[in-house]
């Protein structure tokens, strides 16, 4: 069977833009997005976000640009609106453990209620608790009080003042100390030298007097101690009993003003209690301070007031108030502070001090009750981030450190001791993104973390086109220009970026899911329409889009075609020659792709050595096209395993190629350069072949074939299109043609051609203009004549031809073998 040439309309798909069914984009824009030909996905992502036990969490494996971040985020919010809204989360000093603070749990608003209940008493006892302290009542009071003390400690002076008096001594208060002095017998204070004047029996009575008065001292100090202990007892029970009912007043509002069922309510009882014992020890401390002690006292006790009312609010880290359904965060940047939470250090003069008040909540805490979307390679890019994570996963509870580590160090910077926040519970489900490649290496590395992501939410890079999935293409493009502010799209514009998604795909079938690239197109055409002032985008608008993507990109391609024109590279486009031929290759820059020529030529000798490949000889081929020529070796054996042993020495090279080869899909052309060196049959210059063999010389298919085709298509029009041209490729890649219009405009008039074969026979004979005798069929019909001793059913084909050279060949051999033992016999 020869090789089949494809009509213009076989190498590419065409979409009618009447069959789109809308006449602009602007009548789709109000419908729902849906997830394009991912009904596999889909499925996999609303089963995992909808179970709600431990250990099910997403990962989801797909291309960049495949709409796999933004679907996952939609259908997260949509199974979001669903749940409950979750509690607030606070953090509260710790009264016993200050290192240590409290979490607790509120239902959602409800924290904010208490940070706002708790600053609303600290400004009111600010206020109201000097008022009290000034009152009249508690005056009278605190006079009746301080009257008692006055009476009792004057008593108890009075008797010791008479005690040193009838002992002349004078006795009076200094500064809070007693002082005596020695008096004379008018009364009058005796100076020293008067007092040394005396005679020593009468000195000696004074200090027995001194002593018996120093004595007495010591008892009245003992005595009126417990008086001003009762005094300050009783002045301090009074403060208490004044300030106790406005300050427990303001805790019932605050406990009224939390009207839910509260989880944690004994542990907040407990704290409010705390705070309230904590104000009623420290009332001092809203009293003003007399002048008469100095503006560093009264700094002082401001000070200390500041810290008790800071140590008495409550710091709400996830305030969930407004909310209607649960969370769903997408965490762009995940370090350990933004993921985890952090503890932010404040300086104080020498020392860096850090409270309850400086806890910050990470995207977990957030997430609580909800969802958080990851991306895996965020994780592993931020050192420790993955181990703490695996971690959490584990156990389900955060424990937010002091320090942006891993670990946590045991003391904050500047030696402040570290705190420890109390660790919670958290309840989440996690989305992790990445690609197939992470996805198994992480199942090979840490096979404990990836049985926590029990869900596969695969992502196919491309999918069957079907009128619902170009229907809901569209859509996808009316949502990009509603969102970004574009002029929409008619039809026929809709239909080229339909056209180009079959092109990235490579296949007449199935769409690219790479819907980035789609939008990026539907950006750039929009662009283009804005500059000519069009309000809709038309199909002349992608074209132009296109185009000037491709000048943006092509600089490398247009070089290496440059290099044929002007002869450097050594490309044959016409006529006929043995042992040559033009193979396609493709050459992937990452940003963009394109084909480009490539000569092969093979040589043939007699010998043993076998077939040899130049590339593989200096390694400068890859492992895929070295598996390649051995199938081709193992084929060519087979082919004349009838001739043995072969006596074959066969060289094959690229020419000019000096990057090195690699993949397979030359084989075929490798095959029909060694044939026509061995047959003597000149092949086709004009026709470039691509294609990869099997050991039973069935052609499969190629990579990059559209590219390929278009890159010998440009060298061949560079040098003038005279209808020989053309290019050789399997059957089986007629499916994946969306060749260039240009392609399909030279087609269609005759002036280039597309070839397909199912079997290398079917493309020498092509090349050749023989028949080629390689056919399964003529195979096994060759076989049968040989075993009934007839002669050849086909002759002068391009196996025969190749066979008689081979005989020949062994036939040298054989003589090479005889002299060379011949003259070894006459050495003996």
């Amino acid at each position: 069977m020869p090789a089949f040439a494809l009509a213009p309309h076989q190498l590419r798909l065409t979409i009618d833009p009447a069959t789109l069914g809308f006449a602009s984009t602007a009548e789709l824009q109000d419908l729902p997005l849906p997830w394009i030909g991912q009904e596999r996905a889909q499925a996999a992502a609303q089963f995992g976000l909808a179970m709600q036990q431990p250990d099910y969490h997403l990962f989801v494996l797909g291309e960049v640009g495949s709409g796999r971040a933004s679907l996952l985020r939609q259908a997260m919010q949509a199974e979001a609106a669903k749940r409950a809204v979750p509690p607030d989360l606070c953090y509260l000093h710790h009264f016993d453990q200050p290192d240590r603070p409290r979490a607790l749990r509120l239902p959602a608003g409800e924290g904010r209620l208490l940070r706002q209940g708790l600053a609303d008493m600290a400004r009111s006892l600010q206020a109201e608790i000097p008022k009290r302290l000034t009152s009249p009542d508690f005056k009278a009071e605190a006079e009746r009080i301080e009257k008692t003390w006055q009476t009792q400690e004057s008593e108890a002076f009075a008797a010791l003042d008479a005690f040193a008096e009838a002992r002349q001594f004078r006795l009076s208060r200094e500064a809070g100390h007693m002082v005596f002095t020695l008096t004379g017998p008018k009364g009058q204070p005796l100076t020293e030298g008067e007092a040394r004047a005396l005679p020593r029996e009468r000195r000696a009575e004074i200090d027995a007097a001194e002593l018996e008065l120093r004595a007495e001292i010591a008892k009245f100090l003992e005595a009126t101690r417990p008086l001003e202990r009762t005094r300050d007892d009783a002045l301090a029970a009074l403060r208490r009993q004044t300030i106790k009912p406005l300050v427990e007043h303001a805790l019932h509002g605050i406990r009224q003003g939390l009207r839910k069922q509260i989880k944690d309510a004994v542990k907040l009882t407990q704290w409010l209690d705390q705070v309230e014992r904590a104000v009623l020890d420290h009332i001092d401390l809203f009293e003003p301070g007399d002048a008469e002690q100095g503006q560093d006292a009264e700094d002082d006790r401001k000070d200390a007031l500041d810290d008790l009312l800071a140590r008495c609010q409550v710091n709400v880290v996830v305030d969930n108030h407004g909310r209607t359904s649960a969370p769903v965060v997408v965490e762009d940047n995940p370090t350990a502070r933004t993921l985890f939470g952090s503890i932010e250090h404040g300086a104080d003069a020498d020392t860096v001090q850090a409270d309850h008040a400086s806890i910050q909540a990470g995207s977990l805490l957030k997430a609580h009750g909800g969802f958080i979307l990851l991306h895996l390679h965020d994780l592993a890019a931020e050192e420790g981030l993955w181990p703490r994570l695996r971690r959490f996963l584990r156990c389900g509870r955060l424990q937010i450190e002091d320090g942006s580590g891993g670990g946590g160090p045991a003391h904050a910077p500047g030696g402040a001791v570290a705190l420890q926040p109390e660790p919670v519970d958290v309840d989440v489900k996690i989305v992790l993104i990445g690609s197939v490649e992470e996805y198994y290496a992480l199942q090979e590395a840490d096979p404990d973390a990836a049985r926590r992501f029990r869900v596969k939410v695969d992502f196919s890079d491309r999918f069957i086109a079907t009128p619902g999935t170009h229907q809901s293409s569209a859509i996808l493009v009316a949502h990009c220009c509603k969102k970004r502010g574009l002029p929409h799209f008619a039809a026929d514009a809709v239909a080229l970026l339909l056209e180009q998604s079959h092109r990235e795909a490579d296949d007449q079938g199935r769409q690219s899911a790479r819907f980035a690239h789609t939008e990026a197109l539907a950006i750039e055409s929009a662009a283009l329409c804005q500059a000519r002032a069009g309000t809709l985008v038309q199909a002349a608008d992608v074209q132009a889009a296109l185009a000037a993507r491709t000048l943006r990109h092509n600089q490398p391609e247009e070089e290496l075609h440059e290099s044929i024109t002007e002869g450097e590279r050594l490309i044959t486009l016409q006529g006929s020659i043995t042992g040559q031929i033009n193979a396609m290759t493709q050459i992937d820059l990452g940003d963009y792709r394109f084909g480009f020529p490539v000569r092969i030529t093979a040589r043939t000798f007699a010998g043993q050595e076998g077939l040899l490949n130049i590339e593989r000889e200096v390694d400068m081929s890859g492992p895929i096209h070295d598996k390649g020529v051995l199938i081709l070796h193992s084929y060519l054996t087979a082919l004349f395993s009838h001739v043995a042993p072969l006596a074959l020495n066969a060289s094959i090279v690229f020419e000019q190629e000096y990057s090195g080869v690699e993949g397979d899909s030359a084989s075929c052309a490798e095959l029909y350069a060694l044939l026509s060196s061995l047959s003597g049959l000149p092949l086709r210059q004009g026709i470039a072949v691509t294609g990869a063999l099997n050991q039973h010389g069935e052609v499969l298919p190629v990579g990059g074939i559209n590219e390929k085709i278009e890159g010998w298509f440009q060298a061949c029009q560079a040098a003038g299109l005279d209808g020989t041209q053309g290019v050789l490729i399997p059957a089986r890649n007629q499916r994946h043609l969306m060749l260039d219009r240009s392609v399909l405009d030279a087609v269609e008039r005759g002036l280039f051609h597309v070839y397909t074969m199912g079997h290398v026979s079917e493309g020498i004979a092509l090349l050749t203009g023989e028949a080629s005798g390689m056919s399964p069929a003529e195979l096994l019909q060759a076989q049968a004549d040989d075993l009934a001793g007839g002669a050849a059913t086909v002759e002068d084909t391009v196996m025969q031809r190749a066979e008689m050279t081979l005989r020949a060949y062994r036939r040298a051999c054989q003589v090479a073998g005889a002299a060379r033992r011949g003259r070894a016999v006459r050495r003996r």
